[in-house]
Parts: C-alpha cells; structure tokens; sequence
C-alpha cells in the first residue's frame, strides 16, 4: 500500500462531508420552521466537522505542509471525488431529505465497518461520527414517513424527488482500484457487502411512507473520477469565494 492511495481514499471522504455539509448550510434561516432550521443547521455542521477530520488527516498524509483548508478551499471541481449525490441540489425540502435519506442510510453502514479498519486514524474518525450519524437518519426517515403518508401534495413531492435522485444511489456502491486495495489491506470498506443492508433500510421506510422504489435505470456515477454534474461548479465558486478573491487571506 502506498501513501498516495491512502491519501486518495481519505481525501474521498472528507469531500463527501464537505460538499454535503455545504449544501445542508444552504438552508440556514430557510428552513420550515425555527426547529428544523436548527436541526439542519446542526447537521450541517457535522459533516463539516467530519469532513475537518478527514481533510486533516488527508493533509498530513500528502504532506509538503498542506493544510485542510487548502484542501477545501484550493481545488477546482475536476480535483473533487466526492460522490454525485452529496452535490445535488436541495431544491424543495423533500428533495434535500430524499438526498439526505439516501446519504444518511448509506453512511450509517459505512461507518459502521469503518470502525473496524486497521488504521487507527480512520476507525476514530467513524467512532466519533457514528452517533451523530445514527440521529441524523433517525431524523430523515421520518421525515420521509411523514411526507410520504402526510397529504396527497406531500407525497407527491417526495416521490417526485425519490424518482429524480434515485440514479445518483448507484455509485455508492460502486469500487474503483483504489478501494479494491484499501479492502485488501483492510483499512476501507467494501460497499458492496453493505448494499443489501441499505436495501433492507430503504424498502421498509419507504413501504411505511407508501412510496414506491423506482427501478434501476440510466444510473449515473462517475464523482470519484472528478467527473461531476454542473452543480458542483456554482456550490465551489459560492464556497470558496473569498479564498478566490482574497488569495491566502489572513484574520
């Protein structure tokens, strides 16, 4: 194993934390109502706080003094690998948690055998996560329940919103060479093995919300290449403006 690899796969993660946490923040003073611009709010700053800890630790591993900031706030769309559907946009509030949902089911698992890595690093970072992790699904499916049982407009938002991010949910299952090698030296996880789980979450709450599961069609990846929708380009230009306009800038 080398370095290089490690540092790519880490650096994967924390932009996934990121590029969601910075979509989440999008809701600030938006919100429903007080209580769920709270609890977005404070999702938010979850993921930002865990893609800190990835970003961090990915700094450390490509050395040359490189910061999290650098990461973060230095890199154009092409350099992110963060998955598809972490960078779709919230639209209406029953796409931000259908997306959500989505994400919140598929995390879970994922830091679940996270836990068990070789690298201590990796394992404390989804020790620290998994508890905000399991509120944060707990709170997105029901909402989904609540939406999809709630009036006949409600139900049918959320399940226009299923309907459209479904071809996003594909590519979180999806292995390149560099996850097949940290399997091998059993420091990341195999998605794979954790897709019949996130089946089993999916149906049932979407059998309790009365909302279909759409059938597997026109699937898109590709975000772990850098090969990414056009929404990732304007969320980048809003959430790095000032390191663009004011280059190294210093409080």
């Amino acid at each position: 194993m080398t370095k290089e690899l490690l540092y790519k796969y880490v650096l994967a993660l924390g932009d996934d934390a990121l590029i969601i946490g910075q979509r989440l923040s999008q809701w600030a003073y938006k919100g429903p109502f007080l209580e769920e611009d709270i609890a977005l709010s404070n999702i938010s700053l979850d993921m930002f706080g865990r893609a800190n800890l990835f970003l961090e630790y990915a700094a450390t591993l490509k050395g040359d003094g490189a910061t999290a900031d650098e990461l973060a706030f230095k890199r154009n769309e092409r350099e992110f690998c963060n998955h598809i559907l972490c960078e779709q946009p919230n639209g209406n509030f029953a796409d931000t948690m259908v997306r959500q949902f989505f994400l919140d089911a598929f995390n879970k698992l994922f830091l679940q055998k996270l836990i068990e890595s070789k690298d201590e690093q990796l394992s404390a970072i989804a020790q620290k996560s998994i508890k905000e992790t399991t509120y944060h699904l707990r709170h997105s499916s029901k909402w989904i329940i609540r939406l999809g049982d709630g009036t006949a407009e409600s139900h049918a938002k959320v399940q226009s919103a299923i309907n459209n991010l479904w071809m996003f949910t594909d590519e979180l299952f999806e292995s390149n060479k560099i996850d097949h090698e940290m399997v091998k030296q059993k420091i990341g996880v195999d998605c794979s093995l954790i897709k019949v789980e996130w089946d089993k979450i999916i149906d049932e709450v979407l059998s309790e919300a009365t909302l279909s599961r759409p059938e597997n069609s026109n699937m898109l990846s590709g975000g772990r290449a850098g090969i990414h929708t056009e929404h990732l380009g304007h969320l980048l230009s809003d959430m790095q403006y000032l390191q663009r306009a004011y280059p190294d800038a210093k409080w």
